[in-house]
Protein backbone atom coordinates (compact mmCIF):
# COMPACT_ATOMS: atom_id res chain seq x y z
CA UNK A 1 0.00 0.00 0.00
CA UNK A 2 2.77 2.53 0.88
CA UNK A 3 4.86 1.49 -2.23
CA UNK A 4 1.43 1.89 -4.07
CA UNK A 5 1.11 5.64 -2.50
CA UNK A 6 4.99 6.28 -3.58
CA UNK A 7 4.71 5.23 -6.67
CA UNK A 8 1.38 7.88 -7.16
CA UNK A 9 3.16 10.57 -5.93
CA UNK A 10 6.20 10.22 -8.08
CA UNK A 11 3.47 9.54 -11.08
CA UNK A 12 1.70 12.88 -9.94
CA UNK A 13 5.06 14.72 -9.55
CA UNK A 14 6.16 13.79 -13.14
CA UNK A 15 2.77 15.15 -14.63
CA UNK A 16 3.49 18.40 -12.80
CA UNK A 17 6.98 18.54 -13.61
CA UNK A 18 6.12 17.90 -17.56
CA UNK A 19 3.43 20.44 -17.56
CA UNK A 20 5.55 23.30 -16.08
CA UNK A 21 7.84 22.84 -18.56
CA UNK A 22 5.38 22.71 -21.53
CA UNK A 23 4.24 26.15 -19.33
CA UNK A 24 7.70 27.44 -19.53
CA UNK A 25 8.57 26.35 -23.65
CA UNK A 26 7.26 28.05 -26.31
CA UNK A 27 6.20 24.60 -28.02
CA UNK A 28 2.97 24.36 -27.25
CA UNK A 29 2.26 28.58 -28.49
CA UNK A 30 3.93 27.29 -31.62
CA UNK A 31 2.51 23.68 -31.98
CA UNK A 32 -0.74 25.29 -33.75
CA UNK A 33 0.90 27.33 -35.81
CA UNK A 34 3.60 24.80 -36.88
CA UNK A 35 0.61 22.17 -38.05
CA UNK A 36 -1.03 24.89 -40.16
CA UNK A 37 1.82 25.74 -42.32
CA UNK A 38 2.62 21.98 -42.68
CA UNK A 39 -0.53 21.47 -43.72
CA UNK A 40 -1.31 24.60 -45.67
CA UNK A 41 2.45 25.10 -47.08
CA UNK A 42 4.74 22.66 -46.82
CA UNK A 43 2.65 19.63 -47.97
CA UNK A 44 1.15 21.75 -51.05
CA UNK A 45 4.75 22.77 -52.24
CA UNK A 46 5.82 18.93 -51.59
CA UNK A 47 3.20 17.79 -53.73
CA UNK A 48 3.59 20.14 -56.45
CA UNK A 49 7.29 19.49 -56.62
CA UNK A 50 6.46 15.10 -56.53
CA UNK A 51 4.02 16.33 -59.28
CA UNK A 52 6.23 17.61 -61.36
CA UNK A 53 8.71 14.37 -61.75
CA UNK A 54 5.51 13.10 -63.35
CA UNK A 55 3.42 13.25 -66.69
CA UNK A 56 0.21 13.77 -64.26
CA UNK A 57 -2.98 15.13 -66.02
CA UNK A 58 -6.34 16.31 -65.17
CA UNK A 59 -7.89 13.97 -67.17
CA UNK A 60 -6.55 10.51 -66.24
CA UNK A 61 -5.84 9.64 -62.59
CA UNK A 62 -2.93 7.39 -63.87
CA UNK A 63 0.64 8.45 -63.77
CA UNK A 64 4.32 8.08 -64.07
CA UNK A 65 7.36 9.67 -62.53
CA UNK A 66 9.57 10.48 -65.36
CA UNK A 67 11.52 13.64 -66.40
CA UNK A 68 9.60 14.32 -69.50
CA UNK A 69 7.55 17.55 -67.75
CA UNK A 70 11.02 19.15 -66.99
CA UNK A 71 12.24 17.94 -70.67
CA UNK A 72 9.24 19.33 -72.64
CA UNK A 73 9.11 22.51 -70.65
CA UNK A 74 12.91 23.99 -71.14
CA UNK A 75 12.79 22.35 -74.37
CA UNK A 76 9.63 24.26 -76.22
CA UNK A 77 9.72 27.69 -77.55
CA UNK A 78 7.41 28.81 -75.04
CA UNK A 79 9.15 28.64 -72.09
CA UNK A 80 11.99 31.14 -73.72
CA UNK A 81 9.40 33.18 -74.76
CA UNK A 82 7.13 33.19 -71.57
CA UNK A 83 10.53 33.90 -69.90
CA UNK A 84 11.44 36.66 -71.97
CA UNK A 85 7.77 38.37 -71.42
CA UNK A 86 8.28 37.49 -67.87
CA UNK A 87 11.66 39.50 -67.51
CA UNK A 88 10.34 42.64 -69.80
CA UNK A 89 7.21 42.89 -67.26
CA UNK A 90 9.08 42.67 -64.29
CA UNK A 91 11.84 44.97 -65.05
CA UNK A 92 10.20 47.69 -66.30
CA UNK A 93 7.37 47.11 -63.35
CA UNK A 94 9.68 47.20 -60.90
CA UNK A 95 12.09 50.13 -62.19
CA UNK A 96 8.90 52.39 -62.99
CA UNK A 97 7.39 51.41 -59.77
CA UNK A 98 10.55 52.79 -57.97
CA UNK A 99 11.53 55.72 -59.72
CA UNK A 100 7.56 56.96 -59.99
CA UNK A 101 7.41 55.95 -56.00
CA UNK A 102 10.50 57.82 -54.95
CA UNK A 103 8.83 60.96 -56.81
CA UNK A 104 5.60 60.91 -55.61
CA UNK A 105 6.88 60.17 -52.01
CA UNK A 106 10.15 62.72 -52.14
CA UNK A 107 6.74 65.22 -54.05
CA UNK A 108 4.30 64.74 -50.77
CA UNK A 109 7.31 64.95 -48.10
CA UNK A 110 7.98 68.14 -49.69
CA UNK A 111 4.44 69.23 -49.61
CA UNK A 112 3.83 68.55 -46.20
CA UNK A 113 7.20 70.44 -44.97
CA UNK A 114 5.58 73.42 -46.45
CA UNK A 115 2.43 72.95 -45.30
CA UNK A 116 0.38 72.57 -48.86
CA UNK A 117 -3.22 71.42 -48.94
CA UNK A 118 -4.43 68.65 -50.74
CA UNK A 119 -1.16 65.87 -49.80
CA UNK A 120 -3.84 63.81 -47.73
CA UNK A 121 -5.65 63.37 -50.90
CA UNK A 122 -3.00 62.61 -53.15
CA UNK A 123 -1.79 59.94 -50.82
CA UNK A 124 -5.24 58.72 -50.37
CA UNK A 125 -5.74 58.46 -53.90
CA UNK A 126 -2.43 56.61 -54.56
CA UNK A 127 -3.26 54.13 -52.16
CA UNK A 128 -6.54 53.52 -53.44
CA UNK A 129 -4.59 51.64 -56.47
CA UNK A 130 -2.86 49.66 -54.02
CA UNK A 131 -5.89 48.87 -52.03
CA UNK A 132 -7.63 47.73 -55.39
CA UNK A 133 -7.57 43.90 -55.87
CA UNK A 134 -6.15 42.78 -58.94
CA UNK A 135 -9.37 41.56 -60.85
CA UNK A 136 -11.07 44.85 -60.12
CA UNK A 137 -7.56 46.62 -61.65
CA UNK A 138 -7.72 44.00 -64.91
CA UNK A 139 -11.45 44.98 -65.10
CA UNK A 140 -10.75 48.69 -65.03
CA UNK A 141 -7.95 49.14 -67.29
CA UNK A 142 -9.38 46.76 -69.70
CA UNK A 143 -12.03 49.30 -69.79
CA UNK A 144 -10.00 52.34 -70.35
CA UNK A 145 -7.75 50.33 -73.13
CA UNK A 146 -10.75 49.34 -74.85
CA UNK A 147 -10.55 49.79 -78.57
CA UNK A 148 -13.80 51.34 -80.04
CA UNK A 149 -15.14 54.80 -79.04
CA UNK A 150 -15.86 53.23 -75.66
CA UNK A 151 -12.28 53.36 -74.65
CA UNK A 152 -11.18 56.77 -72.41
CA UNK A 153 -7.62 56.60 -73.63
CA UNK A 154 -8.72 55.69 -77.46
CA UNK A 155 -11.38 58.11 -77.66
CA UNK A 156 -9.22 60.92 -76.33
CA UNK A 157 -6.53 60.44 -78.59
CA UNK A 158 -8.67 59.81 -81.55
CA UNK A 159 -10.36 63.47 -80.35
CA UNK A 160 -7.16 65.14 -80.33
CA UNK A 161 -5.02 63.71 -82.78
CA UNK A 162 -7.52 61.56 -85.03
CA UNK A 163 -5.50 58.11 -84.54
CA UNK A 164 -6.01 55.17 -82.08
CA UNK A 165 -3.62 52.53 -80.64
CA UNK A 166 -4.81 48.43 -80.88
CA UNK A 167 -3.95 48.32 -76.67
CA UNK A 168 -4.91 44.80 -76.47
CA UNK A 169 -5.39 43.77 -79.80
CA UNK A 170 -1.10 44.00 -81.02
CA UNK A 171 1.08 41.11 -79.17
CA UNK A 172 3.84 44.10 -78.97
CA UNK A 173 1.69 47.16 -77.49
CA UNK A 174 -0.68 44.89 -75.10
CA UNK A 175 2.21 43.66 -73.35
CA UNK A 176 3.10 47.03 -73.10
CA UNK A 177 -0.08 48.08 -71.85
CA UNK A 178 -0.31 45.21 -68.77
CA UNK A 179 3.30 46.56 -67.85
CA UNK A 180 1.81 49.91 -67.70
CA UNK A 181 -1.19 48.90 -65.60
CA UNK A 182 1.13 46.99 -63.19
CA UNK A 183 3.29 50.09 -62.45
CA UNK A 184 0.04 51.88 -61.82
CA UNK A 185 -1.20 49.09 -59.40
CA UNK A 186 2.32 48.99 -57.14
CA UNK A 187 3.46 52.23 -57.66
CA UNK A 188 1.83 53.14 -54.13
CA UNK A 189 3.54 50.26 -52.42
CA UNK A 190 6.76 51.64 -53.21
CA UNK A 191 5.68 55.34 -52.14
CA UNK A 192 4.39 54.00 -49.05
CA UNK A 193 7.64 52.19 -47.99
CA UNK A 194 10.03 55.18 -49.45
CA UNK A 195 7.67 57.97 -47.61
CA UNK A 196 8.03 56.41 -44.58
CA UNK A 197 12.14 56.30 -44.95
CA UNK A 198 12.06 59.92 -45.47
CA UNK A 199 9.72 60.88 -42.45
CA UNK A 200 12.92 59.08 -40.58
CA UNK A 201 16.03 60.76 -42.15
CA UNK A 202 17.87 62.73 -39.35
CA UNK A 203 17.48 66.36 -40.11
CA UNK A 204 20.77 67.41 -39.02
CA UNK A 205 22.40 65.72 -41.75
CA UNK A 206 19.96 67.43 -44.28
CA UNK A 207 20.86 70.60 -42.63
CA UNK A 208 24.59 70.17 -42.97
CA UNK A 209 24.24 69.09 -46.23
CA UNK A 210 22.49 72.79 -46.94
CA UNK A 211 24.99 74.50 -44.83
CA UNK A 212 27.77 73.03 -46.39
CA UNK A 213 26.08 74.42 -50.22
CA UNK A 214 24.54 70.86 -51.43
CA UNK A 215 21.33 71.93 -53.83
CA UNK A 216 18.09 69.52 -54.02
CA UNK A 217 19.65 67.67 -56.31
CA UNK A 218 22.92 66.84 -54.48
CA UNK A 219 20.75 66.26 -51.56
CA UNK A 220 19.03 63.52 -53.37
CA UNK A 221 21.89 61.99 -55.09
CA UNK A 222 24.60 61.76 -51.89
CA UNK A 223 22.90 62.19 -48.60
CA UNK A 224 19.05 60.70 -49.22
CA UNK A 225 19.16 58.14 -51.52
CA UNK A 226 22.39 56.55 -49.72
CA UNK A 227 20.47 57.07 -46.00
CA UNK A 228 17.65 55.00 -47.53
CA UNK A 229 19.47 52.55 -49.51
CA UNK A 230 18.30 49.73 -47.14
CA UNK A 231 14.74 50.18 -47.17
CA UNK A 232 15.14 50.66 -50.99
CA UNK A 233 16.90 47.32 -51.64
CA UNK A 234 13.99 45.64 -48.90
CA UNK A 235 11.52 47.49 -51.31
CA UNK A 236 13.09 45.71 -54.50
CA UNK A 237 13.04 42.83 -53.40
CA UNK A 238 9.63 42.69 -52.19
CA UNK A 239 7.75 44.56 -55.31
CA UNK A 240 10.46 42.10 -57.63
CA UNK A 241 8.82 39.00 -55.54
CA UNK A 242 5.25 40.51 -55.92
CA UNK A 243 5.32 41.52 -59.83
CA UNK A 244 6.70 37.64 -60.27
CA UNK A 245 3.70 36.45 -58.49
CA UNK A 246 1.05 38.62 -60.66
CA UNK A 247 -1.68 36.94 -62.20
CA UNK A 248 -5.14 38.16 -61.43
CA UNK A 249 -4.56 41.32 -63.17
CA UNK A 250 -3.17 39.82 -66.25
CA UNK A 251 -5.54 36.93 -66.47
CA UNK A 252 -8.65 39.64 -65.92
CA UNK A 253 -6.85 42.49 -68.27
CA UNK A 254 -5.29 39.96 -71.34
CA UNK A 255 -6.06 36.29 -70.20
CA UNK A 256 -2.52 36.18 -71.22
CA UNK A 257 -3.50 37.11 -75.04
CA UNK A 258 -3.20 37.90 -77.82
CA UNK A 259 -2.04 34.59 -78.33
CA UNK A 260 0.44 34.16 -75.80
CA UNK A 261 2.24 37.46 -75.99
CA UNK A 262 1.45 38.76 -72.51
CA UNK A 263 1.42 34.99 -70.28
CA UNK A 264 3.58 35.76 -67.47
CA UNK A 265 5.00 32.45 -65.58
CA UNK A 266 2.33 32.65 -62.78
CA UNK A 267 -0.55 33.00 -65.65
CA UNK A 268 1.14 30.16 -67.81
CA UNK A 269 1.02 27.80 -64.08
CA UNK A 270 -2.70 28.61 -64.72
CA UNK A 271 -3.33 27.63 -68.40
CA UNK A 272 -0.80 24.52 -68.01
CA UNK A 273 -2.96 22.73 -65.27
CA UNK A 274 -6.57 24.34 -65.92
CA UNK A 275 -6.84 24.26 -69.10
CA UNK A 276 -4.37 22.35 -71.13
CA UNK A 277 -5.24 19.76 -67.90
CA UNK A 278 -0.95 18.75 -68.13
CA UNK A 279 -0.99 18.61 -64.35
CA UNK A 280 2.86 17.83 -64.23
CA UNK A 281 4.06 20.49 -67.00
CA UNK A 282 2.30 23.10 -64.80
CA UNK A 283 3.81 21.89 -61.76
CA UNK A 284 7.24 21.99 -63.36
CA UNK A 285 6.56 25.62 -64.24
CA UNK A 286 5.64 26.44 -60.68
CA UNK A 287 9.16 24.78 -59.51
CA UNK A 288 10.86 27.26 -61.65
CA UNK A 289 8.18 30.21 -60.07
CA UNK A 290 8.89 28.89 -56.40
CA UNK A 291 13.22 28.97 -57.41
CA UNK A 292 12.92 32.14 -58.20
CA UNK A 293 11.73 33.10 -55.14
CA UNK A 294 13.20 31.64 -53.12
CA UNK A 295 16.48 33.01 -54.60
CA UNK A 296 15.26 36.37 -53.73
CA UNK A 297 13.81 35.56 -50.43
CA UNK A 298 17.36 34.24 -49.65
CA UNK A 299 19.03 37.54 -50.64
CA UNK A 300 16.86 39.15 -48.42
CA UNK A 301 17.30 37.80 -45.27
CA UNK A 302 21.38 37.13 -46.38
CA UNK A 303 21.11 40.95 -46.32
CA UNK A 304 18.70 41.55 -43.22
CA UNK A 305 21.46 38.95 -41.35
CA UNK A 306 24.21 41.12 -43.09
CA UNK A 307 22.20 44.21 -41.52
CA UNK A 308 22.35 42.82 -38.42
CA UNK A 309 25.59 41.88 -37.40
CA UNK A 310 26.84 45.31 -38.81
CA UNK A 311 24.66 46.79 -36.37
Amino acid sequence: MTNLKLDYQQTSSAKVSIFKVLGNSPVPWLFPLAMILVFVFLYPIVDMIRLSFTNANLISAEYDYTLSSYLTLFTSSGFSRMILITLFFVFFSVLFQMLLGCLIALLIDQGVKRGLTGTVMVRTSVLSAWAIPGVIIGIIWSMLYNESQIGVINYMLHSFFGWSLPFLSDPNVALISVTLANIWRGTAFSMIMIYAGLQTLPRDIIEAAMIDGANAIKRLVYVVIPTLAPLLLINLIIITVDTFNTFDMVMALTGGGPGQSTEVIALSIYNRIFREFELGQGAATAVVLLAINTLMTIIYFHYMEKKQVVA
